[in-house]
């Protein structure tokens, strides 16, 4: 069973990182670090267009894809050969495997898997999509067939699996904390709580699971956390030194108590992060911010979240629930890859 086109992801203005390009805003992107290419120039994405199109219209950057797919299956040969397959699968034999959920969940990572495998299948390449990402499947379903060389398909199977597993696994966690807030016009929001290296996949997979993202870097908005304060001198004082330095980004301020709470509006903060407080002095939040604050600022819930308790939370009039166990703590989705048998 699949969810509703509307459930899909949708596509994502994100820019396209070029590798080896001097100015940023210059070329149209590289085929990434792991392919040898010399330095001091612009390359063209070595995946297929048609595929590199979907990744960018899915937010992601194909060229980033690609070299996180040439780092998986480069880790997994280190630098010899699959020799289980070599010695096992001739030469020439050419199947088709069906990617197949074995359990019951979201799916998150197609067309990175399928990026995975073409880096690998280079002579007979050709698939077959049954589902798409953000739709939720049943246990048995396929979700993707490729046929090419056995070997090939093979010895790219588990690097592949590898993200399509951890992926779905965070779609379809984030698929619940979704489920759970509907009706309610909260939202779940990740964390920077992420893979070093797949940042923006995993939280591509939030967003298949219904989920939204939360800062990508520490360069493209400010969060004022209690460390900061610390350093600052306080919570006002910190706030006002980052809008002082830069004006033009959105400033999140975590707060502990209604005091601060009340404090950083006084002063402007866009996002208030209400961290550790229970529903009740949330609703109090709420209260504050529609009646002190004619409730300019955003807010957000972070600690002592639970699917459980999600709802309270989010039935108090709050933004965002903060929730860094999608990213951090997601059980993998089961699926696997099964060549079909030969027919006589």
């Amino acid at each position: 069973m699949s969810t509703p086109e509307e459930s899909r992801p949708q596509p994502v203005d994100v820019p396209l990182i070029q590798i080896g390009a001097p100015d940023p805003s210059a070329g149209a992107g590289g085929c990434g670090d792991a392919c040898g290419c010399g330095e001091g120039e612009v390359y063209e994405c070595g995946l297929d267009p048609s595929l590199a199109q979907l990744l960018a219209d899915a937010g992601l950057d194909p060229v980033q894809v690609e070299d996180i797919a040439h780092l998986a299956v480069e880790e997994d040969l280190d630098g010899g050969v699959d020799v289980t397959t070599v010695a096992t699968v001739p030469e020439d034999a050419v199947s088709t495997g069906d990617f197949t959920a074995r359990e019951a969940g979201t799916v998150a990572g197609l067309r990175i898997a399928e990026a995975v495998l073409s880096i690998v299948c280079t002579e007979e390449f050709a698939v077959e999509r049954h589902v798409e990402d953000g739709d939720t499947v049943d246990a048995g379903q396929k979700l993707l067939s490729v046929t090419a060389r056995t070997r090939d398909l093979l010895t790219g199977e588990r690097s592949a699996l590898n993200i399509l597993c951890r992926l779905s696994g965070i779609a379809t966690a984030t698929r619940a904390w979704a489920d759970v807030l509907e009706g309610t016009g909260a939202k779940v929001r990740d964390t920077r709580k992420t893979t070093p290296g797949l940042r923006a996949l995993e939280k591509y997979a939030v967003r298949c699971g219904g989920g939204v993202n939360h800062r990508m870097s520490l360069s493209d908005a400010a969060l004022v956390k209690d460390n900061h304060v610390v350093a600052a001198g306080g919570v006002t004082q910190a706030f006002k030194a980052v809008r002082e330095r830069f004006p033009e980004l959105p400033i999140e301020v975590e707060v502990d108590t209604l005091h601060q709470a009340r404090e950083v509006m006084d002063a402007g903060a866009d996002l208030i992060l209400l961290d550790n407080f229970t529903p009740m002095e949330t609703a109090e939040a709420v209260i504050l911010n529609k009646e002190h604050n004619k409730g300019r600022a955003i807010l957000e819930s972070s600690g002592r979240l639970t699917l459980d308790n999600a709802r309270a939370y989010a039935e108090t009039g709050v933004d965002y629930l903060a929730v860094g166990a999608l990213t951090h703590s997601s059980r993998i989705l089961d699926i696997g890859l099964d060549l079909r048998e030969v027919e006589d």
